[in-house]
């Protein structure tokens, strides 16, 4: 918003006063935003709704120390931020899950990470950033499932001041006065978050998936994933993943290493005989493929199948490096999908 509009100074008194209407034309524009930087923080879609909300609330407790328009962007943030940085630290780590089934396949047991998918249709709300040149990752790679993994690993405020400043490009000042501390502080918290995703990537050779060429060659991958799986077609399923593929379910803390171990357990896991309880939709989720699960419920007296999980599938080129499981039916809403067919 450019300062100096007699508008938006009438708009900003108007909501400092109180008014309901302007408080909410002043925020609707930055909702979309405050929540994707909210999911970043905490990893969570949902915990990033409730983040919002108690920021809005926040935002309107305080709204009397509203500036002006052009300061309003950096306030906000600065109270998502500290709403982030205090649920964060009160938040208490999934259990690790061990499955049975999946113990015969050798998986390695990682942390567990808050981590769920954050929907492409919301992310298309967004304005790219990449003209920005302070900032180090756009739009697409600072949604990537492995990048947000990595957040996970930096203490919360060393996460804080990286997105502040690399992802959504506020200067060394602007984040040194929304957290109340010196440049320096910011400076060498900046230093240290950025090694420590250098050694994460070099650790787990990790990189920025390359992007799907279009919306439908996406689509037609993840089908052709589904096809083979559906079939138990073990050729099939190994020509479509990369030989240092992942798959895991990391709310769990568990995955699988490798195509051999993948392939074995996507070729047995149901049996055969039972795949056809089940159902797909194609999505898409952190700028990549992904699949909504649904199974048969036997219970049902009609033919329903409810809604199980949603599967991210990082594409680079024209095969799978990782499989990420969401048993999380209650996310199928935000993708515009019913939790029930």
């Amino acid at each position: 918003m450019p300062g100096g509009d007699p508008a938006e100074a009438a708009t900003i008194a108007a909501a400092s006063a109180g008014n309901d209407d302007a408080f909410k034309r002043l925020t609707e524009p930055y909702l979309r935003e405050i929540h994707l930087h909210c999911y970043r923080m905490l990893g969570s879609f949902h915990d990033a709704q409730d983040a919002v909300q108690e920021t809005l609330l926040r935002a309107w407790k305080y709204r009397t120390s509203l500036q002006d328009a052009d300061s309003f962007r950096a306030w906000l943030h600065r109270i998502a931020t500290n709403v982030c940085l205090r649920q964060r630290a009160h938040a208490a780590s999934d259990p690790i899950m061990k499955s049975t089934t999946l113990d015969v396949f050798t998986p390695t047991t990682t942390p567990p990470y808050r981590l769920s998918p954050y929907p492409d249709m919301l992310l298309d709300e967004l304005q790219s950033t990449g003209d920005n040149p302070a900032i180090e990752y756009d739009l697409y790679e600072s949604v990537q499932l492995a990048f947000l993994v990595a957040m996970q690993l930096l203490p919360p405020r060393q996460r804080a001041v990286l997105l502040l400043h690399d992802v959504l490009g506020f200067t060394l000042a602007d984040v040194a006065e929304m957290l109340e501390t010196t440049v320096a502080s910011v400076n060498a918290a900046l230093t240290r978050a950025r090694a420590t995703l250098r050694e994460y990537r070099t650790n787990t050779r990790s990189r920025t998936p390359g992007r799907p060429a279009r919306e439908k060659v996406a689509e037609s991958f993840a089908e052709r994933c589904v096809a083979a799986w559906q079939a138990a077609d073990i050729a099939a399923l190994s020509d479509l993943l990369k030989a240092d593929v992942v798959m895991g379910a990391p709310t769990w803390g568990l995955r699988l290493n490798g195509r051999s171990t993948v392939c074995e357990f996507l070729g047995s896991v149901p049996a055969p005989d039972q795949r056809a309880q089940f159902r797909f939709i194609v999505t898409h989720a952190n700028r990549q493929p992904a699949l909504a699960v649904y199974r048969l419920d036997e219970v049902a007296d009609t033919e329903t199948y409810r809604a199980l999980a949603l599967v991210v599938v990082t594409t680079d080129g024209d095969t799978a490096s990782g499989i990420a499981l969401f048993p999380d039916p209650q996310l199928m809403p935000a993708f515009g999908l019913p939790t029930r067919l």
